[in-house]
């Protein structure tokens, strides 16, 4: 059903499908603390008020709600949260814009787009990494948190020309941040990280920041972007070095900063060297890049090749996670309950981390093993004290019934020592 005496003309129906987006992605309350399911015991109610403000553009953003959460790296990020109605109305300017921008977007952009992933961007650069001997990491310090307004629309602008949409980004773009103190910090840039629409901006700002810049400047030199994280490949050091001091320089005129300590040069020529470079390997997308031992195919033979696999930092990402799912105290559980608790991780990484060099999934497996040997000891009485015994019973176990685990499943099943 159309409005007709609305300035704006929005379909309820794309009001009900930006919810349905928005409910399958969960979140948590923003500064109304209304959770998703308060929102839905009065959904036709909600999506009418969404609708009706919009379609008169009298819809006016709620601030955002800081939420810090711990970087891989160390440190807090600040995440800002909008409330459920606002996340479903940022959703319905989305994917509004979504068809005409991610349309006008370059192949080597993958970051928060449709029909790509993290893992074609590492199966890119793998390639890349064979044919060129230098890569350029690179990282915008608080991208999200200085994205310059101004520019930003001016970008935006080119691609979209629906009335409303724009009337709503730039009020989202202004929407103060209550900080977690109860302050409220006015917003002059800046596209909160954690909004629905921010990772769509985000990318057209860098498309015309970066990507554009790079096809014009460097047309033979191949590069790829994820969000705020890229590599660019180069052929000599001194061509890297050079690329650097242009990069800074563009990104300066954008009214950006390369991130000084997670930018650097790398060789990743794999193999002898006849010189020590300081750096020769690299993360990128949760896997660590580096020269590894690999059997080629024509003849099994092994040789050494500059390849990903999963990172160290992933790997104690992932162990902290298990930790703190405290399955070792968890005895009021059955086996089958641990399994329900473990599966929709283990298939996660299993599904990521294990596309390149799965062997290197092993010591996380062996951890998740030796945690459900700890589990049954407390768990089962025969086993107090009895650790050889409860290992053998669950290696025993994971043959017999290998679907139970996802890890034993496939086959990647490990020790229990």
């Amino acid at each position: 059903m159309l409005a007709t005496d609305k300035p704006f003309t929005i379909d309820k129906r794309q009001v009900f499908s930006a919810f349905k987006a928005v409910k399958s992605n969960g979140g948590s309350a923003g500064v109304d603390r209304q959770t998703l399911e308060q929102f839905e015991a009065d959904l036709k109610g909600n999506l009418y008020k969404i609708w009706n403000r919009m379609s008169s553009g009298s819809y006016f953003p709620p601030p955002v709600r800081a939420v810090s959460i711990p970087k891989k790296s160390g440190g807090q990020r600040i995440l800002g949260v909008p409330t459920v109605a606002d996340r479903v109305a940022q959703m319905v300017v989305k994917q509004a814009i979504e068809p005409n921008l991610d349309s006008a977007f370059l192949a080597d952009s993958y970051g928060y787009r449709p029909g790509k992933s993290a893992l074609d961007a590492v199966g890119v650069t793998r390639e890349r990494c064979w044919r060129y001997a230098w890569v350029l990491e690179f990282d915008i310090k608080g991208l999200f948190d200085n994205i310059d307004h101004e520019l930003l629309l001016r970008a935006v602008r080119k691609h979209v020309t629906c009335p409303w949409a724009l009337l709503y980004i730039e009020r989202w773009l202004k929407a103060p941040m209550v900080q977690e103190d109860g302050s409220i910090l006015e917003r002059d840039r800046g596209t909160p990280q954690g909004g629905v629409v921010s990772p769509i901006l985000a990318n057209a700002f860098l498309h015309y920041a970066f990507d554009l810049w790079m096809t014009r400047t460097y047309p033979d030199l191949p590069w790829c972007r994820y969000a705020d994280d890229g590599l660019v490949h180069c052929r000599s050091e001194h061509e890297a070095q050079a690329l650097q001091v242009a990069l800074k320089a563009r990104l300066a005129a954008c009214h950006l900063e390369l991130h000084p300590t997670k930018t650097k040069l790398v060789y990743c020529k794999s193999g002898s060297r006849k010189r020590t470079y300081p750096n020769v390997k690299f993360d990128f997308l949760g896997y660590c890049f580096r020269p590894r031992l690999v059997k080629r195919f024509r003849d099994n033979k092994l040789f050494c090749g500059f390849n990903p696999a999963v990172s160290v930092s992933a790997m104690q990402a992932m162990r902290a996670t298990i930790r703190d799912l405290n399955i070792r105290r968890q005895t009021q559980r059955s086996l089958n309950d641990i399994a329900d608790l473990l599966n929709p991780f283990l298939r996660g990484w299993l599904g990521y981390y294990g596309r390149f060099a799965p062997s290197a999934l092993y010591p996380v497996l062996r951890y998740v093993n030796q945690t459900l040997v700890a589990w049954a000891m407390r768990k089962f009485k025969r086993f107090k004290d009895h650790k050889i015994r409860a290992s053998r019973f669950l290696q025993r176990l994971s043959k017999e019934r290998p679907d139970l685990f996802a890890h034993w499943k496939i086959g990647m099943i490990g020790t229990f020592a």
